[in-house]
């Protein structure tokens, strides 16, 4: 099978370590964007993993090409368009100091980038799984538009789709809410993934679900997790992710996936002394779709995604640089860090 995600691909600026913006006069120049992270750990994965996007032409989008040609993902599908590329400004959190991120990316090529400008019969050739996700409909209404173009026309060509709703805030600023477009996108979705509150926020379902305390209330989440396929009735599954934030150093991780039969839960995690969690969401997409195109239960399918998201804690950067090995020793128990000889 081959995989095509579709979505913005930025420059990312971190201050080095945990420093603050400019304590030092350095950033580290890396590239990232959820949709990208998708292709990149499917690649890693040894899958056929594709990446499409819009770029300028320009020495910064050349490097950024070959950056993700050198993790195998195919860039034949992004095409150029008038605009920049994006940036995010990013300050790593540590104990009660949260992460910060900065938006940069107004006037993007796929920010300006409209429905028509991408041929789909040549994008989504060979494809049989297409991602998304919803930032690319937050950052612009024309976005939005080729967002819900994209969808529509993997689904007339029985494409697979997954989508993580992937709330923010910061981005929803061009005069509509969220709930408006995500509403109307995930009608055409196979697959969700999310957190509680990319759920509340964008679907406008809600419950009495805590976003923000530490302890989570697993029974909720199959509350939650039914009314969103009662109102979506072509979704096959949803995959919800349980964070536990004690503080930006410490983190419960699990998740839990719905899928009409049965409602899952995969094994708890306490992750400690994070490195980077930017990108985390990203790897249990990548994960979860992985898992359900390789492995024979769903159960099986959820602990790989969980455990891939979990490995994505200790690496900096947004790409998840692991491989299969590492995610399924993980799984097996092996968690112990010991040094490898």
């Amino acid at each position: 099978m081959k995989y095509l995600s579709f979505g913005e691909i930025m420059l990312r600026l971190k201050a080095p370590g945990v420093e603050r913006f400019f304590q030092t006069p350095l950033l580290e120049a890396t590239f990232g964007g959820g949709e990208a992270n998708v292709a990149v750990s499917l690649s890693n994965y040894g899958c056929d993993a594709a990446f499409l996007t819009v770029l300028p032409k320009n020495a910064l989008a050349d490097h950024c090409i070959g950056e993700l040609r050198r993790f195998g993902v195919d860039t034949d599908r992004i095409i150029s368009g008038p605009g920049r590329m994006g940036i995010y400004f990013l300050e790593g959190g540590a104990n009660q100091l949260p992460s910060k991120v900065i938006y940069d990316r107004a006037g993007s090529a796929i920010a300006e980038a409209k429905p028509g400008n991408i041929n789909w019969d040549e994008a989504l050739a060979s494809i049989g799984w297409f991602h998304i996700t919803g930032i690319t409909p937050a950052i612009s209404e024309t976005a939005m538009a080729l967002s819900l173009e994209s969808v529509r026309e993997a689904k007339q060509r029985g494409i697979t789709v997954s989508c993580d709703l992937n709330f923010r805030k910061n981005l929803w600023q061009y005069g509509k809410a969220a709930p408006e477009v995500m509403t109307e996108l995930a009608k055409y979705v196979d697959v969700a993934i999310a957190n509680e509150e990319d759920v509340q926020k964008c679907l406008g379902i809600t419950t009495d679900v805590a976003v923000e305390h530490g302890e989570l209330d697993r029974e909720k989440y199959k509350v939650l997790s039914d009314q969103v396929l009662a109102q979506y009735p072509d979704m096959k599954l949803i995959a919800i992710t349980l964070r536990e934030s004690k503080s930006a150093d410490s983190n419960g991780w699990a998740a839990c996936l719905n899928d009409r039969n049965a409602f899952i839960e995969s094994k708890h995690y306490q992750i400690s002394d994070i490195v980077d969690r930017v990108g985390g969401g990203d790897s249990f997409s990548a994960g979860l779709i992985y898992g359900l195109t390789h492995y024979d239960t769903h159960q099986q399918a959820l602990e790989f995604a969980v455990a891939a998201s979990c490995l994505k804690h200790s690496i900096s950067g947004d790409f998840n640089r692991v491989d299969v090995s590492d995610v399924e020793k993980l799984m097996g128990g092996d968690g112990s860090g010991r040094v490898l000889r």
